[in-house]
């Protein structure tokens, strides 16, 4: 009789145990994840997460960003690493706490709010002051407000109803009490030297602000004539008296540069001390050149031919060498001398001096030296006496009073090229002067915030050096900040990558003192005074006074910085220490790189979430933060604290588009993390980030995100298997692992196995590891194995069966492993699916730990005897598919293979389980007899061979399981064991 013959078909779906679970095979996560967030915000679970005591403190401070934007795909990028970190260290049992935080004072918010007084028609400078700032304090507030929203809606816990802001009353007090200390240990200091300056925005910028793109710049070569006198005023000059071997040719020093407006700022000609030169004569040039027949021109051997062709000269001679020895002394013309309507402003002696930054590697091998434009410039003027110029104004354009050239802009103020160099270049062409001229593109320093070119401008500023002796008395780790911060990099910080030190030490080593003073309005003010009369260089040139200090301390966090600008402030502080009248007041703003630099007083030291010695476990921020958020925190604190503010530093890439391009808004690849949410939900995003390589730059886009949300529907699906298989679990149906089935107790090893890796994974912050992991283990080994195998058991066994049972033990253990494995990755699924079994109006998987792993559970001899075990059943499997595919078979429970094993002791472990329940065939035979030729072989699995066989018998309608007994059970059409269920 046919177990599907009609006459004696029976429905027996009623009397199996199918999973049964409301979790939703669909996660809608866009509309539900808002109601997750709202949950977690009504029972407070960051806070109660802080009542757990006895725990160590793991702090992740956080890198403020810029309050005057919508956040993008960088932002989230960095905000989930962050919240990854901390949901983990908080998961394996630390106090871990997150202050979120922004950076509020600065140029962009001041510029926007300068961008709408000019729409109104009003100048900035006709605002008093501090209505000024608490517009731009408005400004800051709003955008904090959308950014919060932005940044929870991620999914991302922390303080965030109580968050750090650098513009609190409290953050501007110690900032400038930070301050204060540079001026009280000796590492504050006013100077008139070159620094990166910005004509667009009117200010100073740090190392930290400046950005490199390609440019295009004008390159000149220019003759300086070798000469005994440009008139009168030079009779008498250094150096008439040296070897007039050069004077005597009429030679002229060419020298080369691509900024042809600091031509007007000259002073000297260097030379390098080890360069090979040469006397050139230009015998032939082509008839538009301006090299002119006859002339002789000194230039560095190795660069005489690029010159040459530069300057299209089709002949020329080498007459002699030329020894470095004749340079001493020389008197260049100025190029200008003599310049009509010049005013005599050029007729001064040009010398030619001895430089090692000179080298013939570009260029004519002199550099033309202008000490205001220029960091070596500076220094040669510094060590040989040259004078400073103030020719170009904060606008970046010519004083007014300067002959030929005054008022002509460099950079325009939309940061456009201005006059000045095509003027230059004129005026040298009439003088004789310009030898050759072109155009070259290359990396050129611009402001990353109004992307517009920089120049090197002089003008006084405040400084902090770093190379000075402190007078602090926190020398353990040296007593400089360069020393102290060197120290740290290489004795207290931990790097994630480890490049990152690398990167980080060599800035630091080659960088100049740090550039503090901005002139503008919206940020903490330098609270310093200096003395009336009092040079840079006097003792008493700053006020440095214990008393004064507290005062402005106080102030602030009384009435927040706002109040430096009042009237009658500067008396105020002043008033019964010293004479108010005896001092300025200065107005320049701290670099807002200060600030942030600063947070760890504020937030570490101060705070009572923050941390006892005000030092962080961990900063991270993205890869450009090495000469930014790291790198003036590092300074700050060494100046200040001594050592560095961080433990560990970790470092992430930044993302890009499908194609690996930079996303542009010009180029319409831009990722919007709301458009993401929007579609596929905050726990998507989390779910792409922890599936890359946050180490390199990321790349995202739709075919990616489709890809993540295939692997989200893959885990998703696993999770909901086990809640199904575990509805109605009950406590007395727990088994002890000693009294489980092998199987099972293979699947405790793995929990054993993955709870070490994933501990470590986490601590060493590879979240991609750890989720790959993870996800591996649910697709192969559960869903595609123990699963599939264990659903026969778990649906058709009796309920107090100890196989079922001992299932549905492991499923409750992996339950309470996989859900907080991964909650920190995927907060809001981990939630809906914690929910889904453990119902409660303050219940959350976010207030669980890891659970504990019993190293028992490790059975490394069960395991190597389960890994032969898969590999037999692969052959198996496999030999099934081909006659699946063939249509010989329609499931696996039709067939009875035949597997022939070489290795007895693999043939000993299949007979030891039942290997047709493995394979999921409803019978199976073993042979160790050697396999016809026929039999079907996997390469990679030597040794195993299987003969395809029907399974005979009948189908047990209940288990579907085709055996000899179906249909000689009370049970119509079962097999023994389900009509031994069914009773």
């Amino acid at each position: 009789m046919s177990a599907d013959t009609p006459e004696t078909t029976v429905d027996y779906r009623d009397t199996v145990f199918l999973p049964e679970t409301d979790f939703p095979m669909r996660a809608n996560l866009p509309g539900r994840e808002p109601d997750w967030l709202a949950r977690w915000e009504k029972i407070g679970i960051y806070d109660r997460l802080r009542e757990k005591t006895g725990r160590a403190p793991f702090v992740l401070h956080d890198g403020p960003p810029y309050a005057n934007g919508h956040l993008h795909i960088g932002h989230a990028l960095n905000k989930i690493l962050k919240d990854f970190i901390v949901r983990s260290q908080q998961m394996m049992g630390r106090d871990a706490r997150y202050v979120p935080g922004w950076d509020c004072h600065g140029l962009p918010i001041e510029w926007k709010i300068e961008e709408q007084y000019r729409a109104k028609g009003l100048n900035k400078d006709d605002v008093d002051t501090v209505s000024f700032r608490q517009e731009c304090r408005r400004f800051a507030e709003g955008w904090i407000d959308i950014q919060r929203e932005e940044f929870k809606r991620l999914g991302v816990t922390g303080k965030w109803e109580r968050p750090y802001l650098t513009m609190d009353y409290h953050a501007e007090a110690v900032i400038a009490e930070e301050f204060m200390k540079l001026l009280m240990n000796g590492s504050l200091y006013q100077g008139s030297k070159p620094v990166m300056w910005s004509p667009v925005e009117k200010t100073a910028l740090a190392e930290a602000e400046v950005e490199y793109h390609d440019h295009t710049s004008h390159t000149i070569w220019v003759r300086f004539k070798v000469t005994n006198h440009t008139g009168a005023a030079l009779d008498n000059v250094p150096g008439a008296d040296a070897p007039k071997d050069l004077r005597d040719a009429n030679a002229s020093v060419v020298i080369w540069t691509t900024t042809p407006w600091t031509i007007p700022q000259n002073r000297a000609v260097a030379y390098g001390p080890g360069i090979a030169y040469g006397l050139y004569r230009i015998d032939a040039a082509a008839e538009n050149a301006t090299a002119v027949v006859g002339e002789t021109l000194v230039l560095a051997d190795v660069l005489a031919q690029g010159v040459m062709t530069a300057a299209k000269v089709e002949g020329f001679t080498r007459l002699r060498d030329v020894a470095t020895s004749e340079f001493e002394g020389v008197i260049l013309r100025h190029p200008y001398a003599g310049i009509e309507n010049g005013n005599g402003e050029w007729d001064f002696p040009v010398p030619m001096l001895p430089g090692d930054h000179v080298t013939d590697d570009a260029g004519t091998g002199f550099v033309h030296t202008a000490p205001s434009h220029g960091d070596d410039d500076y220094q040669m003027g510094l060590k040989f006496g040259l004078p400073m110029t103030y020719n170009v104004e904060p606008d970046g354009s010519y004083r007014a009073s300067l002959p030929v050239f005054g008022g002509q802009a460099i950079i325009l103020p939309d940061g456009k090229e201005g006059p000045a160099n095509v003027s230059n270049i004129k005026a040298l062409h009439a003088q004789g002067a310009l030898l050759a001229k072109g155009k070259l593109k290359h990396s050129y320093p611009h402001s990353w915030r109004s992307k517009a070119p920089l120049i090197y401008r002089n003008t006084p500023q405040w400084f902090a050096a770093i190379d000075v002796k402190l007078e602090d008395g926190m020398g353990q780790y040296g007593d400089t900040i360069r020393q102290r911060a060197l120290t740290s990099i290489d004795q207290l910080v931990q790097w994630t990558p480890p490049t990152g030190r690398n990167r980080l030490y060599s800035m630091i080593e080659a960088r100049p003192d740090w550039v503090l003073s901005r002139q503008r309005a919206w940020g903490v003010p330098l609270t310093c005074f200096t003395k009336k009369g009092a040079q840079p260089t006097d003792p008493d040139f700053l006020l440095r006074d214990a008393e004064v200090n507290a005062r402005i301390s106080a102030a602030f966090e009384a009435e927040g910085a706002d109040v430096w600008y009042t009237d009658g402030f500067k008396e105020r502080m002043l008033g019964n220490v010293v004479n108010p009248d005896d001092y300025n007041q200065v107005f320049d703003v701290l670099d807002v790189w200060f600030d942030s630099g600063s947070t760890h007083a504020f937030v570490l030291r101060d705070r009572e979430d923050g941390t006892a010695d005000g030092i962080a476990d961990l900063y991270l921020e993205g890869t450009d933060q090495h000469r930014g958020w790291f790198h003036s925190s590092m300074l700050q604190a060494c100046a200040t604290k001594g050592r560095a503010p961080y433990k560990g530093v970790l470092t992430h890439g930044f993302t890009l588009d499908e194609k690996g391009m930079k996303m542009s808004k010009s180029l319409g690849n831009t990722v919007a993390p709301a458009d993401v949410i929007k579609d596929y939900g905050a726990d998507i995003l989390r779910l792409w980030v922890a599936q890359s390589d946050y180490t390199v730059d990321l790349r995202i886009g739709k075919e990616i995100l489709k890809g993540t949300a295939d692997s989200y529907r893959r885990l998703r699906n696993t999770l909901r298997f086990m809640l199904g298989a575990l509805s109605g679990f009950a406590e007395e149906e727990r088994v002890s692992p000693a009294e489980m089935p092998e199987l099972e107790r293979w699947v405790l090893h793995r929990l054993a196995e993955l709870d070490t890796t994933v501990r470590t994974g986490y601590a060493a912050y590879d979240f991609q590891g750890v989720f790959q992991t993870l996800f591996t283990f649910c697709t192969v080994d559960l869903s595609a194995f123990w699963f599939d195998i264990r659903k026969d058991a778990l649906y058709c066994d009796a309920a107090g069966s100890l196989r079922r049972r001992a299932a549905r033990t492991v499923l409750d253990l992996l339950f309470h492993r996989l859900t907080t494995w991964l909650a920190p990755m995927l907060p809001f699924t981990m939630e809906d699916v914690w929910l889904s079994r453990f119902p409660g109006e303050a219940n959350s998987v976010h207030l669980e730990d890891f659970a504990a792993t019993p190293a028992d559970w490790l059975n490394p001899d069960l395991a190597a005897k389960w890994d032969g075990i898969r590999r037999a059943r692969r052959v198996v499997t496999a030999a099934l598919e081909v006659q699946r595919t063939a249509k010989v078979i329609g499931a696996s429970l039709e067939a009875a293979p035949v597997v022939h094993v070489e290795d007895q002791a693999l043939e000993a472990a299949l007979k030891s389980v039942d290997f047709a329940d493995i394979c999921i065939t409803s019978d199976l035979s073993l042979s160790t007899d050697p396999a016809p030729a026929e039999a079907f072989r996997l390469p990679e699995v030597p040794g195993i061979a299987v003969i395809f066989e029907a399974a005979e018998g009948a189908k047990c309608e209940r288990c579907w399981k085709i055996l000899p007994d179906v249909g000689s059970h009370k049970h119509p059409c079962t097999c023994a064991r389900c009509n031994s269920v069914l009773g």
